[in-house]
């Protein structure tokens, strides 16, 4: 069964960091294209970083520059550093294991939310 488990979440003032975490078991994680998304109230879920096996990254126009996804395959688990927040990024973020369409395969976790304001 997969499961995946988002942590790290919390409120912080805008230019403020969160690392945020997801856990994932019941998949072969060193082989799986991983992503995060984040969902704002009112709109789509939308894909803002993706790392292949390999290490290979990929985001989001809106959080270039200021995110950064890594992996560590032993541990089954991605990150995703969150610098320089802004109140725009205030969201859900959740993470998922893409397919070759960048499609997320597996039903979402629970979440981890991530409030920026002052």
């Amino acid at each position: 069964q997969v499961q995946l488990v988002e942590s790290g979440g919390g409120s912080v003032q805008p230019g403020g960091s969160l690392r945020l975490t997801c856990a994932a078991s019941g998949i072969i994680f060193s082989v799986s294209v991983m992503g995060w998304y984040r969902q704002a109230p009112g709109k789509q879920r939308e894909l803002v970083a993706r790392i292949t096996s390999g290490g290979n990254t990929n985001y989001s126009d809106s959080v270039k520059g200021r995110f950064t996804i890594s992996r560590d395959n032993a541990k089954k688990t991605v990150y995703l550093q969150m610098n320089s927040l802004k109140p725009e990024d205030t969201a859900v973020y959740y993470c998922n294991k893409l397919d070759a369409k960048l499609v997320p395969l597996h039903p979402w976790g629970q979440g981890t939310q991530v409030t920026v304001s002052s």
